[in-house]
């Protein structure tokens, strides 16, 4: 489901974006967010769910053999994966993301967004956080759309590049004087001088700190060239 940041970049990618859907971790806790308004209007639209409840229409655990994952979701294959809010939440992460490797259709997209910083936050239980580099590692098998990926803290729409400062607010005044940020400079120097004499220690003694701040990325499984050529032969044949 997703938080509201996560809702506005899908409702931003959503002409890029086609079915059959699948969403994994679509139950609706009362705090999140429906996708499906803005992407299944005449598109086939599964959400799944280790729990029962509304938004779920299949009960599964993405971490069973894929044979099983298969089964349950009758053999289908997806254009777009959406998968917001969940990867730390699962135990076996790797296998997860393998089985949902295995769903994605050729030239398929994967929608996902996990925590980089963020409280501790158990449903049942909260296990990891990733960075960008992480995600690609994950899932080694997708090209990651760069253009379309970022980072979002928890304000409304407030996102950054995912580069070496995802998550900081910097207390350096050399960083922000550098980007010609020279007010925030000020600041930053009067809190670092702070620092020194122990003045508001807990938030002025670093260099930076990190604010709540989750990763957004859209990968692609790259189409071969054999089922390129295939499918020209077949139009080929229709015409």
């Amino acid at each position: 489901m997703g938080d509201i940041n996560q809702f506005n970049l899908v409702k931003k990618l959503s002409s890029q974006l086609k079915g059959p859907f699948l969403e994994i971790g679509s139950k609706d806790y009362g705090n999140t967010q429906n996708l499906r308004p803005i992407l299944s209007e005449g598109e086939e639209y599964i959400g799944i769910d280790m729990a029962e409840g509304p938004g779920v229409d299949t009960v599964l655990d993405m971490t069973t053999p894929f044979e099983n994952v298969d089964q349950a979701l009758s053999h289908a294959r997806f254009e777009t994966i959406i998968c917001l809010s969940v990867l730390e939440h699962c135990d076996q992460p790797f296998k997860m993301a393998e089985n949902i490797t295995k769903l994605l259709k050729p030239g398929g997209k994967l929608v996902v967004c996990v925590p980089f910083v963020w409280k501790f936050h158990g449903y049942p239980s909260d296990y990891w956080r990733f960075t960008h580099e992480g995600v690609k590692k994950l899932f080694p098998d997708l090209e990651f759309e760069m253009e379309s990926s970022t980072s979002a803290t928890s304000r409304l729409d407030e996102y950054k590049p995912l580069d070496d400062n995802i998550g900081k607010v910097m207390l350096s005044s050399r960083d922000h004087y550098q980007e010609g940020h020279y007010l925030r400079g000020m600041i930053a120097k009067v809190l670092r001088f702070m620092g020194k004499f122990k003045m508001l220690s807990w938030l002025t003694g670093y260099r930076y700190v990190m604010v709540p701040t989750s990763i957004f990325m859209v990968g692609k499984i790259p189409v071969k060239k054999e089922n390129v050529s295939h499918n020209r032969e077949l139009e080929s044949v229709s015409s």
